[in-house]
């Protein structure tokens, strides 16, 4: 077992062999990565069972998409990626997402407030966005993608995207400012 865990230690090792068609290399990659993937999905689509169905959806497009990574980035972001877009377009056949198109001036995310919650009850907050707000916010936020790509992907435009961001920060800080109130009165 140990020789096998050797010989995938470094992704694109694990990716040559499940290139080669390798049910070892697949199944190790599972192991390695389904924990982090369906965390990726939990946070778009607040439903675990949900989740659970399109992260086995993704690594199915994993495997057999596998010809398209081309070892030029990290495959584990290739992977997020792939992920990410299913778990957007089972939001989208799921439900619509609900975009508001007033613009809302920027307001900065402040993290020091949160500094004494734990990770969990973070994404607990997260999780009770509403469902625009809170998939532009881990879009943005999370995976790093710029307006411009987040408006490509939900068909949204970029100024809608931007406004639901700063929604999402508003309504994130209101929801800190409780959780720290509700600390402070706990830890007294």
């Amino acid at each position: 077992m140990t020789k096998i865990l050797s010989l995938f230690e470094h992704e694109y090792d694990l990716a040559k062999a499940i290139k080669q068609g390798d049910r070892k290399a697949q199944t190790h990659l599972y192991d390695r990565y389904s924990g982090l993937m369906l965390a990726i999905c939990i946070r778009y689509l607040n439903d675990k069972m949900l989740a659970e169905d399109v992260m086995l959806q993704g690594f199915m497009k994993i495997f057999n998409k596998i010809g398209q990574f081309n070892f030029n980035g990290s495959f584990e972001g290739w992977m997020k990626r792939i992920m990410v877009n299913e778990a957007l377009m089972k939001l989208r056949s799921v439900k619509s997402i609900e975009v508001d198109m007033d613009e809302v001036s920027a307001s900065n995310f402040k993290t020091e407030e949160s500094s004494t919650l734990e990770q969990e009850d973070l994404m607990k907050i997260v999780q009770s966005l509403p469902t625009g707000y809170r998939t532009v916010f881990n879009l943005y936020a999370i995976e790093g993608f710029s307006h411009a790509e987040i408006a490509e992907k939900l068909g949204i435009s970029e100024g809608t995207s931007k406004s639901q961001l700063s929604r999402a920060r508003a309504l994130l800080q209101e929801k800190l400012a409780g959780q720290e109130k509700i600390l402070r009165r706990t830890t007294k």
